[in-house]
């Protein structure tokens, strides 16, 4: 597999104090977040973690992909929302993985409409093209 090209458009830059049990912000601060472990993973759950920013981060992105798709197929989604769910847990090589499950609901389409904007979205977002081969992304509509 080749490594995409691109021509930047944008960079966003954060830092992290204390990894994941401390602090991140960006460097504009517009994210200034205390990053603490969840309780699942023996951590005080105080704050917010990674997986959320994730979660947050690619439901955000994949619901703007499902527009740029719409628009072109001329499909109304208004009312839609996008919902990532990310897991993390050990993998077979004794270090930490990440998979997603994507779920859309999208109103105002039938169903046949639905998969077929979410699966074209899929292939349009930025976080899809970055973890596809990579991780479990498992795409649904609601």
């Amino acid at each position: 597999m080749s490594i995409q090209q691109i021509a930047v458009k944008y960079t966003a830059v954060a830092t992290a104090e204390n990894g994941r049990d401390g602090r991140v912000a960006t460097d504009d601060g517009k994210l200034d977040v205390v990053v603490n472990p969840p309780k699942e993973m023996g951590g005080s759950g105080a704050g917010t973690n990674p997986e959320q920013l994730f979660a947050a981060g690619y439901s955000a992105c994949f619901q703007g992909a499902l527009g740029v798709v719409a628009r072109k197929a001329n499909a109304d989604i208004s009312g839609s929302t996008v919902t990532a769910q990310v897991g993390i847990g050990q993998n077979e090589a004794g270090g930490f993985g990440l998979e997603v499950a994507i779920t859309a609901s999208i109103p105002n389409v039938d169903a046949a409409t639905a998969q077929s904007l979410i699966e074209q979205a899929h292939q349009v977002c930025p976080y899809s093209s970055a973890t596809r081969g990579n991780i479990k992304v498992e795409l649904a509509v609601a």
